[in-house]
């Protein structure tokens, strides 16, 4: 099919999921944004009032949950109705649920986040690969720029919801935040069935899965959400009691189990020869840094936006408040902000290096990523230090310094982890592979909430835990720059 029309020079069907991706991303983190200070709001203040332990293991639940979930949304897409269909159903389920949340009844409202989850499984890793079957016949440079473009939706999105969705949840009613994140994605779903047209072939339904393969597809998908119904009815209704503290750690446990039973199984039955073993085992060590890392970088949802709260001075724009302080959820934006600043800067910066041949190894790479992870616990320990010593609160520069050093260090670590493991992984292995990336961040978010409930929001709790990950961060980076002689070796010319 030949397009005439263009997106900024690329196929029409880019500037569709574009749009699509950025309501999508509207929707995540404008909700995101909410939860916690939803669960920790007391009744009188619209919210659950739960202690923060319980909120950060929901918190850690519904955002691991998230990210495992790509695994069987890929799977649905690959066997049974394609990524087109998939990207439609999962956008229908995340707007439903974002309603539910909106639903004054507590049950409705986790039943909301389990249908959320449902959603942006089907959703997510389906329409990246969307974006890159509008460039099946064109891998060169135009597809690096078209990823970049979209990439921008997302945190365009991302800057946006928490101004738009969390202002209103904090200022009108955090439930009428959830219902303007579903309507959100309503907005992306309707452009998405207009301007489908554009997308061509990509992302249709496959036509080379074998009957057999369908029909056994669909009977374990049945039973799969008749098993989720079952065990939601039993929740509902009082005969399954639920501890999401409990849940977690069950839920952290499998995680693991998982990764551990995944890469045994490739090291020994997976018939590789001795440079792919030494190349899984650079992606192990990977692994393990992502997982490390978003444990602590996605205290953003948790910790931070509880500092944020409780203990960061938001009078600058408070004038037009009647609390007379400004939403602490502005500051969930920042993260996206920096992305878009910086990104063009390491982009920069790596081709730079590269044509002096000086560019860093990728485990050096997640080494500093690691460090300025740890810096920016450093940040806050001072921080906290300095309220305790004061009393009151601290200005905004302290969280703003904390969240640049944690996107310089996502900007070194995330993109070249990602890259790497389509790299590194054997060729037999590559999409299964980048299932492990998506549960190393999937892992890595779980245990982000349960730590962040640990924190609490009394600042005097506070110095212990941001020193351990202050520490946590620059051994872990040390480690990774020791070692980087080593895997750079293991990765048999790789970068």
């Amino acid at each position: 099919m030949t397009e005439s029309k263009t997106f900024f020079g690329h196929p029409r069907g880019l500037a569709t999921l574009f749009f699509t991706e950025f309501f999508e991303r509207f929707s995540y983190y404008g909700m995101r944004a909410l939860l916690v200070l939803f669960l920790t709001a007391t009744a009188a203040k619209g919210g659950l009032g739960v202690d923060n332990e319980t909120a950060g293991a929901v918190y850690g639940l519904y955002a691991g949950a998230v990210y495992l979930f790509s695994l069987p949304g890929g799977w649905i897409a690959d066997r049974l109705i394609g990524q087109r269909q998939s990207v439609w159903y999962g956008g229908i389920l995340i707007s439903l649920g974002n309603f539910l949340l909106a639903v004054p009844s507590n049950t409705v409202f986790f039943a909301g986040l389990f249908v959320i989850v449902l959603g942006t499984g089907l959703l997510k890793p389906n329409i990246s690969a969307m974006v890159g079957e509008l460039y099946k016949d064109d891998p060169g440079a135009r597809r690096d720029a078209g990823f970049s473009i979209f990439y921008m939706g997302i945190n365009l999105g991302a800057t946006i919801a928490p101004i738009v969705s969390g202002t209103i949840g904090e200022t009108l009613s955090y439930r009428w935040g959830f219902f303007t994140a579903g309507a959100a994605m309503l907005i992306g779903l309707l452009q998405y069935r207009l301007t489908s047209r554009h997308l061509g072939s990509a992302g249709e339904r496959p036509k080379d899965v074998p009957h057999s393969t369908r029909t056994q597809g669909v009977r374990a998908l049945s039973i799969g959400l008749g098993a989720c119904i079952v065990f939601g009815i039993l929740v509902a209704t009082g005969k399954v009691a639920i501890n999401p503290v409990r849940l977690a750690d069950q839920f952290g446990f499998f995680m693991a189990l998982l990764a551990i039973a995944f890469f045994a199984y490739i090291l020994v039955l997976g018939g590789l020869d001795q440079a792919e073993r030494k190349r899984v085992w650079v992606m192990i060590v990977f692994f393990l840094c992502s997982m490390f890392f978003w444990a602590g970088f996605e205290q953003a949802g948790t910790t931070f936006n509880l500092f944020a709260r409780d203990l960061t001075d938001r009078s600058l724009f408070g004038g037009f408040f009647e609390s007379g302080e400004h939403p602490a959820t502005w500051y969930q934006s920042i993260n996206p902000i920096y992305i878009i600043l910086l990104s063009p800067m390491f982009a920069g910066l790596w081709m730079s290096l590269g044509r002096r041949n000086l560019d860093p190894s990728a485990p050096v790479k997640f080494g500093v990523g690691l460090i300025l992870l740890g810096a920016g616990f450093a940040v806050l320990l001072f921080a906290a230090k300095l309220i305790i010593a004061n009393g009151g609160k601290v200005g905004p520069q302290w969280l703003l310094l904390t969240y640049f050093l944690h996107t310089s260090g996502e900007l070194c670590l995330s993109p070249v982890g990602l890259s790497n493991f389509t790299k590194l992984a054997p060729r037999r292995f590559v999409s299964q592979m980048m299932g492990m990336w998506f549960l190393a961040t999937a892992v890595g978010n779980l245990a982000a909430g349960q730590m962040g409930g640990h924190f609490g929001n009394d600042v005097t709790t506070m110095p212990p835990g941001f020193l351990y990950l202050a520490l946590y961060g620059a051994i872990g980076g040390g480690l990774m720059l020791l070692l980087a002689p080593i895997l750079r070796r293991w990765m048999g010319g790789v970068r």
